[in-house]
């Protein structure tokens, strides 16, 4: 199955494009709004019960039915598949609220890994450490916390980020495989009618409201066997075994997008024009930018063709067709430039020198503008060759010249001096 892309894994809106079930969510709003009332009502006993009670099977039952009615349905398969022996449990992550879901069948701690601290962070039920600050020191306080066999077992979640929970999990972080050599993985998953089950970019109080609202939210939660490190095993390799692992028993794909990437496409969703268009109002946004002399050009297209420009002014061997159909998948220029460089993309190299005089003027008037230095990029193979190793080399100097472009146009952008200064 080929991985998804990075759109696939989350969510941006919450309301459903079918007409039927926007039809069946306007009848619904009164009685939400009605159980959205009663139960933030409920919901502020349901705190105060649990923090009058001690910690033992009896508070885990009566707040498991609690939860029920303020619409949080928790099921799980066999809990005899829980190795009560292991210290720490990986989940995927689907929502805010997911330690608070496994809390609900079994006693564990959650650091903090972001957000408030004191007060907010104990209310939603995470465990505050003082070293949160510096990787390293974290893991030492977690290695030293799962040694002493008398605290409770570390929930971690590796992908460090959610997503919608239908399609991939993003790249598992390795540290979390540093703390023991055994851990067990937890597969989550969550579902409710009319509404997505979380955002891309929704706060964690949002996404609270929103689940008093709905009716009901069913969560899922499948213990699996544990998993041993086994002999000269990395913590990478530990972590993409396990995040393999539970990708098969979800039912999705394991991908390489980090919560790094997920933070990036969140930042350009926000800055991405609305598609308008009286020409063609049904194009859809993966559209291919049309080159035809109508003159009328979307917003989307604009983008598409100034990003590509952007890219043919580092790969000018690349033809601009091939550059902007790849641009319509991934709406980034760091990610094409990887994927043309990488050979994921196929194409038939070009003559730089055939470029059109106007590419070139223009090329030439935005060098002026930045100072009286030209730049150029190393010459590059039009083809790969025939060995591994010339392959290899070829693709090296694609990646160099790459980095010194980006070295440069950052160094004259905010105007600092260059290295040969």
């Amino acid at each position: 199955m080929e991985a998804p892309v990075t759109e696939r894994l989350f969510d941006l809106r919450r309301f459903p494009s079918d007409g039927f079930l926007l039809l069946l969510l306007f009848l619904y709003t009164p009685v939400g709004l009605c159980l959205l009332i009663l139960r933030i009502f409920i919901g502020v006993h349901v705190f105060l019960v649990s923090c009058a009670l001690p910690d033992n099977f009896i508070r885990r039952f009566i707040m498991r039915v609690t939860c029920s009615i303020l619409g949080l349905c928790v099921k799980q398969n066999d809990p005899r598949l829980r190795d009560s022996a292991v210290k720490v449990y990986v989940s995927n992550h689907i929502t805010h609220f997911d330690h608070n879901i496994i809390n609900l069948l079994t006693s564990c701690n959650t650091p903090v890994s972001k957000g408030a601290s004191g007060f907010v962070c104990w209310a939603r039920g995470f465990m505050e450490l003082n070293a949160m600050g510096n990787r390293m020191e974290l893991i030492e306080h977690l290695k030293q916390y799962s040694s002493q066999g008398y605290n409770l077992p570390l929930l971690l979640f590796p992908e460090e980020e959610t997503t919608n929970g239908r399609a991939g999990l993003l790249k598992f972080s390795s540290w979390q495989f540093s703390i023991l050599d055994v851990v067990q993985p937890v597969a989550l998953q969550a579902q409710r009618p009319f509404l997505a089950v979380s955002l891309a970019d929704s706060s964690w109080i949002s996404e609270l409201l929103w689940t008093f609202f709905v009716p009901f939210t069913v969560y899922q939660v499948r213990w699996m066997s544990p998993v041993f490190r086994q002999a000269d095993e990395t913590n990478e390799a530990m972590a993409l075994r396990v995040q393999e692992l539970l990708a098969v028993e979800l039912g999705v794909v394991s991908t390489r997008v980090t919560a790094a990437d997920k933070a990036e496409f969140v930042k350009r969703q926000r800055h991405v024009p609305p598609l308008i268009s009286s020409t063609a109002p049904n194009r859809s946004l993966g559209a291919r930018p049309r080159t035809s002399g109508t003159g009328s050009f979307s917003l989307e297209e604009l983008k598409i063709s100034r990003m590509a420009q952007r890219v043919k002014e580092v790969l000018p061997h690349v033809p601009l067709s091939i550059i902007s159909k790849d641009l319509t998948k991934t709406n980034c220029v760091d990610t094409t430039i990887t994927n043309l460089l990488e050979g994921k993309v196929l194409f038939t190299a070009e003559d730089p020198s055939s470029a059109s005089a106007s590419q070139i003027s223009t090329a030439q008037s935005s060098q002026g503008s930045l100072g009286s230095t030209s730049y150029s990029l190393k010459p590059i193979a039009k083809t790969f060759a025939r060995s591994p190793e010339d392959r290899h080399l070829s693709l090296q100097q694609r990646k160099d010249a790459l980095y010194e472009y980006a070295t440069r146009k950052y160094l004259e952008k905010y105007g600092l001096p260059s290295k040969k200064d």
